[in-house]
């Protein structure tokens, strides 16, 4: 099971709103693709994306984002939803 966590979901949501103010339904074509990375990561996590310790990430295809994951049991916990240029001690620190 996929579970996102607070603080990925208020990721999610401001940069949707980001994305609205810029262009119409481009914050729902961002969403989209979220969404998509999130089948990548249920269906290949373990060989398609590159991690740092236990903490792995995906890359968006079309907008510059990483989704942070880790595996916990039979479920994979999303801590974040950010974009690349963002301080890696943000992720870090929801650990």
């Amino acid at each position: 099971m996929l579970i996102l966590r607070k603080e990925a979901e208020d990721d999610l949501k401001k940069a949707y709103e980001w994305y609205e103010e810029k262009r119409a339904r481009l914050g729902v074509e961002f969403v989209y693709e979220v969404e998509s990375a999130f089948e990548i990561i249920r269906e290949k996590s373990a060989t398609v994306c590159q991690g740092i310790k236990d903490v792995r990430r995906v890359l968006c295809s079309r907008f510059p984002y990483l989704i942070y994951f880790f595996e916990r049991k039979s479920d994979t916990v999303v801590i974040g939803v950010l974009h690349q240029r963002r301080n890696p001690v943000i992720w870090q620190a929801r650990r």
